[in-house]
């Protein structure tokens, strides 16, 4: 039967799921089985996506397919590549917060991160007033040729990354790829053969991505001490201009972890919780997910996020959604400088209770049940623009 190794893999997958160890509770297991079906759409997609002679930008991961702490904020894509051909990026930029390009050699695994022997934003590339702009990618030198990008030996993929501040206000800008010597040709059908080898590798996909993932935060997440976040480093995975705070918490229902942080000077700033299955927390429906612009900093310059299942009655409360264990991260992009622990956050735990007591300019956070909901609303409507542009 042509589609038996991915039936197969999917059942592995499943127990994959099952066995994981971190699963407590019915709301684990369950949403590890809708993680499990995000991940088998995914794979599908990103088989039948793997062109390198023909290619294009595929969704690399999103609302319906998460995978490795996704961040809200951002809408993700990439492309197949061969070392050895030449590939033209043309695009028109929009005005979310940061644009960025990596190239990548090899994949994620659960051993090791890819090399990434590229990566840069926008503000490396000349780009017409209009906003429209051409890259070329190839294993030419550049030889001081602007927007010309050369290929390391084993690169293997392009990642590009739009990154939103303020959802309603921002627009996403236009991409597209071509391969230049094969740009007005046609590939040719595929074959059963190679239909079937493509119905094996997106079960190979399926379970390198679950094992990938879950061990993940063992390496970067889990070996912290609970409820505390690290200073700001450098995004592992060779982002250029991305640093992030990281950490894990584990809280009762009526404690909350606040997290202060100086409102930044660099272009974005968001924070987020995620589940023990490595994905974001519902943001759409949710404030699980908080950027510099959608938060309302204090009078001092700082923003005060506070992370509790009990509704605090607060403009920055980011909500649990029922997950007493999960992860949090903070992300800075398009920095302009070297990000230190003066940048970074410090962590309180509070009960809820004395919040009124403890929390510098509670009143001024103080938030009504009606324009509470007003700010769902808005993501709520935000989102559904952001996934229509």
């Amino acid at each position: 039967m042509l589609t038996q190794p991915f039936a197969d893999a999917i059942a592995e997958a499943e127990k994959i799921i099952a066995d994981a160890p971190h699963i407590r509770t019915a709301q684990d297991l369950a949403e590890g089985y809708e993680y499990l079906a995000g991940s088998i759409k995914a794979s599908l997609h990103m088989a039948w996506a793997y062109d390198r002679d023909f290619p294009f930008f595929a969704e690399s991961t999103g609302p319906y397919h998460k995978m490795a702490l996704d961040n809200p904020d951002t809408l993700y894509f990439h492309a197949n590549l061969r070392d050895d051909a030449e590939y033209i990026v043309t695009g028109r930029r929009g005005t979310t917060r940061d644009l960025s390009f990596q190239v990548l050699a090899g994949d994620y695994s659960p051993a090791e991160v890819p090399d990434s022997p590229a990566a840069f934003d926008d503000r490396s590339i000349d780009i017409a007033d209009d906003g429209t702009f051409e890259l070329r990618f190839g294993p030419e030198p550049a030889a001081g040729r602007r927007n010309y990008v050369t290929l390391a030996k084993g690169a293997s993929m392009l990642a590009v990354r739009e990154v939103y501040s303020d959802w309603g206000a921002e627009e996403r800008g236009l991409l597209s790829i071509r391969r230049a010597d094969t740009a007005g040709s046609a590939p040719v059908p595929p074959t059963t053969e190679q239909l079937a080898k493509r119905y094996a590798a997106a079960g190979k996909m399926l379970l390198s991505r679950l094992r990938t993932w879950l061990q993940f935060p063992e390496w970067f997440y889990l070996n912290l001490p609970v409820n505390t976040l690290t200073e700001p480093r450098l995004t592992p995975g060779g982002l250029s201009t991305q640093y992030s705070s990281v950490g894990h918490y584990e809280l009762n229902d009526d404690v909350a972890m606040v997290v202060t942080v100086p409102k930044s000077d660099a272009p974005y700033q968001g924070l987020q919780l995620g589940s023990r299955w490595y994905i974001s927390l519902d943001y759409v429906n949710h404030q699980t997910s908080l950027t510099a612009d959608q938060a309302k900093a204090d009078p001092d310059g700082r923003i005060r996020f506070v992370i509790s299942e009990r509704n605090p009655g607060l403009t920055n409360w980011v909500e649990r959604t029922g997950h007493d264990r999960g992860f949090v991260q903070i992300r800075w992009q398009r920095v302009a400088r070297a990000m230190t622990a003066e940048d970074g956050p410090t962590v309180d735990l509070v009960p809820v209770d004395e919040l009124p007591d403890r929390l510098p300019y509670h009143a001024e956070q103080r938030i009504t049940p009606e324009d509470w909901a007003a700010r769902i609303a808005a993501r709520q409507s935000a989102f559904a623009g952001r996934m229509l542009g």
